[in-house]
Protein backbone atom coordinates (compact mmCIF):
# COMPACT_ATOMS: atom_id res chain seq x y z
CA UNK A 1 0.00 0.00 0.00
CA UNK A 2 2.79 2.40 0.83
CA UNK A 3 4.19 2.07 -2.71
CA UNK A 4 0.79 2.80 -4.24
CA UNK A 5 0.36 5.91 -2.08
CA UNK A 6 3.83 7.12 -3.04
CA UNK A 7 3.09 6.63 -6.75
CA UNK A 8 -0.21 8.49 -6.36
CA UNK A 9 1.54 11.33 -4.53
CA UNK A 10 4.27 11.55 -7.17
CA UNK A 11 1.67 11.59 -9.95
CA UNK A 12 -0.24 14.34 -8.14
CA UNK A 13 2.91 16.43 -7.74
CA UNK A 14 3.67 16.10 -11.47
CA UNK A 15 0.13 17.19 -12.35
CA UNK A 16 0.32 20.07 -9.86
CA UNK A 17 3.67 21.32 -11.17
CA UNK A 18 2.37 21.28 -14.76
CA UNK A 19 -0.77 23.16 -13.70
CA UNK A 20 1.24 25.81 -11.88
CA UNK A 21 3.48 26.31 -14.93
CA UNK A 22 0.38 26.49 -17.15
CA UNK A 23 -0.90 29.29 -14.91
CA UNK A 24 2.35 31.23 -15.24
CA UNK A 25 4.15 30.18 -12.07
CA UNK A 26 7.87 29.45 -12.27
CA UNK A 27 8.76 26.29 -10.36
CA UNK A 28 12.07 26.71 -8.49
CA UNK A 29 12.30 23.61 -6.32
CA UNK A 30 10.43 20.42 -5.53
CA UNK A 31 10.36 18.38 -2.34
CA UNK A 32 12.40 20.80 -0.22
CA UNK A 33 12.94 19.27 3.22
CA UNK A 34 13.87 20.64 6.61
CA UNK A 35 13.42 19.45 10.20
CA UNK A 36 10.00 21.16 10.32
CA UNK A 37 8.64 19.28 7.31
CA UNK A 38 8.56 19.30 3.52
CA UNK A 39 7.44 21.77 0.88
CA UNK A 40 6.19 19.94 -2.20
CA UNK A 41 6.71 22.80 -4.66
CA UNK A 42 8.52 26.12 -4.30
CA UNK A 43 7.54 28.50 -7.08
CA UNK A 44 7.16 32.15 -7.96
CA UNK A 45 4.13 33.94 -9.29
CA UNK A 46 5.38 37.31 -10.39
CA UNK A 47 7.26 38.75 -7.41
CA UNK A 48 5.51 36.48 -4.89
CA UNK A 49 7.17 33.37 -3.52
CA UNK A 50 4.67 30.51 -3.47
CA UNK A 51 5.16 27.49 -1.24
CA UNK A 52 2.71 24.86 -2.46
CA UNK A 53 1.32 21.81 -0.73
CA UNK A 54 -0.02 19.16 -3.10
CA UNK A 55 -2.87 16.97 -1.88
CA UNK A 56 -3.94 14.09 -4.11
CA UNK A 57 -6.92 11.79 -3.67
CA UNK A 58 -8.20 8.91 -5.76
CA UNK A 59 -11.96 8.81 -5.36
CA UNK A 60 -13.81 10.76 -2.70
CA UNK A 61 -14.46 8.04 -0.14
CA UNK A 62 -12.19 9.81 2.35
CA UNK A 63 -13.13 13.38 1.43
CA UNK A 64 -11.63 15.93 -0.90
CA UNK A 65 -7.90 16.56 -1.17
CA UNK A 66 -8.15 19.94 0.52
CA UNK A 67 -10.14 18.46 3.41
CA UNK A 68 -7.17 16.23 4.21
CA UNK A 69 -5.13 19.09 5.65
CA UNK A 70 -5.30 18.71 9.41
CA UNK A 71 -4.45 21.44 11.91
CA UNK A 72 -1.17 19.60 12.60
CA UNK A 73 -0.34 19.56 8.88
CA UNK A 74 -1.12 23.29 8.68
CA UNK A 75 1.30 23.95 11.54
CA UNK A 76 4.05 21.87 9.88
CA UNK A 77 3.53 23.66 6.55
CA UNK A 78 3.72 27.07 8.18
CA UNK A 79 6.88 26.11 10.09
CA UNK A 80 8.50 24.68 6.95
CA UNK A 81 7.57 27.81 4.97
CA UNK A 82 9.09 30.06 7.61
CA UNK A 83 12.24 27.90 7.66
CA UNK A 84 12.54 28.16 3.86
CA UNK A 85 12.14 31.93 3.92
CA UNK A 86 14.76 32.30 6.64
CA UNK A 87 17.24 29.82 5.15
CA UNK A 88 17.09 31.61 1.79
CA UNK A 89 17.14 35.13 3.32
CA UNK A 90 13.79 36.03 1.79
CA UNK A 91 12.28 37.77 4.82
CA UNK A 92 11.65 40.95 2.80
CA UNK A 93 9.79 39.11 0.05
CA UNK A 94 6.04 38.54 -0.17
CA UNK A 95 5.18 34.86 0.17
CA UNK A 96 2.19 32.64 0.64
CA UNK A 97 1.21 29.01 1.01
CA UNK A 98 -1.04 27.60 -1.71
CA UNK A 99 -2.69 24.20 -1.81
CA UNK A 100 -2.99 22.31 -5.07
CA UNK A 101 -5.85 19.83 -4.85
CA UNK A 102 -5.61 16.94 -7.33
CA UNK A 103 -8.56 14.58 -7.57
CA UNK A 104 -8.55 11.40 -9.63
CA UNK A 105 -10.99 8.57 -10.29
CA UNK A 106 -10.38 5.15 -8.78
CA UNK A 107 -8.84 4.18 -12.14
CA UNK A 108 -6.40 7.08 -12.02
CA UNK A 109 -8.09 9.45 -14.47
CA UNK A 110 -7.79 13.13 -13.63
CA UNK A 111 -11.04 14.67 -12.35
CA UNK A 112 -9.82 18.12 -11.32
CA UNK A 113 -6.86 20.26 -10.32
CA UNK A 114 -7.59 23.31 -8.19
CA UNK A 115 -5.03 25.84 -7.01
CA UNK A 116 -6.17 27.45 -3.77
CA UNK A 117 -4.13 30.59 -3.27
CA UNK A 118 -3.17 31.67 0.24
CA UNK A 119 -4.84 28.56 1.63
CA UNK A 120 -2.80 28.52 4.83
CA UNK A 121 -2.19 31.70 6.73
CA UNK A 122 0.00 32.23 9.74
Amino acid sequence: MKGARKRLGNAGEEIAARELVRRGYVVRERNWRCPEGELDIVAEQGQTLVLAEVRTRRGNRFGTPEESITPAKRAHLLAAAQAYVQEHSLEDRDWRIDVVAVEMTERGELVRVDVIENAIEG
